[in-house]
């Protein structure tokens, strides 16, 4: 029986980090799209202003799950 040493709770913990970053952006950017189509539902003519805001908050939730999927490398190659 082999016991857990540091090498293979770093490979674990970068696993579970890289899933969380992308669950978490996945919730980010629905949540995103959903609040943008009522909004847009509630306000047809303000359409355009807020695809700009959508498509700028999911450049914020997706650059920040890059940020994460970046550490978890820099940790994994250390």
């Amino acid at each position: 029986m082999q016991s857990l040493t540091i090498p293979h709770i770093a490979n674990i913990s970068v696993a579970v980090g890289m899933g969380l970053s992308a669950v978490g952006a996945g919730i980010g950017v629905g949540l995103i799209f959903a609040a943008a189509l009522s909004a847009i539902a509630r306000q047809p003519e303000q359409a355009q202003q807020i695809k700009g805001l959508m498509f700028l908050g999911m450049a914020v939730v997706e650059g920040l799950a890059i940020m994460c999927a970046i550490l978890s490398f820099f940790i994994l190659f250390q």
